[in-house]
C-alpha cells in the first residue's frame, strides 16, 4: 500500500501522535519532551504525518537550527522494518534540502533502549557521528541506497 506525506500546518497534539510517539519505550526521545502535553497543544516546528490506506503510521518532526534541520522521525509498532523510516528520513531531507538547510541533524538519547541498533540504521543512512554524539548528514551529498 502506498505511503503519503502530508504537512500539519499549526500542528497540534493529538489522539495518533500520542499513540505513536508514547508507543516508544521509556528513553527513546531523550527527556521525555511529550509526556506533559494534551490534546489540542500546539506544537513547535513542522510535522508532516505518513498515512498508509488512511490509517497513520508514522510521523516526521524538523525545526531549525542554526541552518540545519533538527529532525525526530516516529513510525507506528506495526508498521517498524517496513520501509517507513526510511520514506520519513528521505522526505525531511527533501524538505530541509527546499529550505537551503545543510545537515540533517539528530541526537540519540543514551537513554534510549535501543541507542546502538537506532544509531547505526542512521550509520547505514549516511548520518555520521560527531564528538557532541550527535548524528549529521549532509542534505543532498548521501549516496542512494
Amino acid at each position: 500500500m502506498q505511503l503519503e506525506w502530508i504537512h500539519e500546518s499549526a500542528a497540534q497534539w493529538d489522539e495518533s501522535k500520542a499513540r505513536i510517539i508514547r508507543a516508544a519505550p521509556p528513553g527513546t526521545f531523550g527527556v521525555d519532551r511529550f509526556a506533559r502535553l494534551r490534546e489540542g497543544d500546539l506544537l513547535p516546528g513542522d510535522w508532516w504525518r505518513v498515512d498508509r490506506g488512511g490509517e497513520i503510521v508514522a510521523y516526521g518532526w524538523m525545526d531549525s537550527t542554526w541552518g540545519d534541520a533538527e529532525i525526530l522521525l516516529a513510525v507506528d509498532p506495526s508498521a517498524r522494518r517496513q520501509g517507513v523510516g526510511t520514506f520519513v528520513l528521505d522526505h525531511l531531507e527533501a524538505e530541509a534540502a527546499a529550505r537551503g538547510f545543510n545537515y540533517l541533524y539528530n541526537v540519540v538519547s543514551r537513554a534510549h533502549p535501543d541507542a546502538e541498533g537506532i544509531t547505526a540504521w542512521l550509520a547505514k543512512n549516511a548520518f555520521h557521528t560527531f564528538e557532541d554524539g550527535s548524528l549529521r548528514r549532509r542534505v543532498g551529498g548521501h549516496v542512494a541506497r
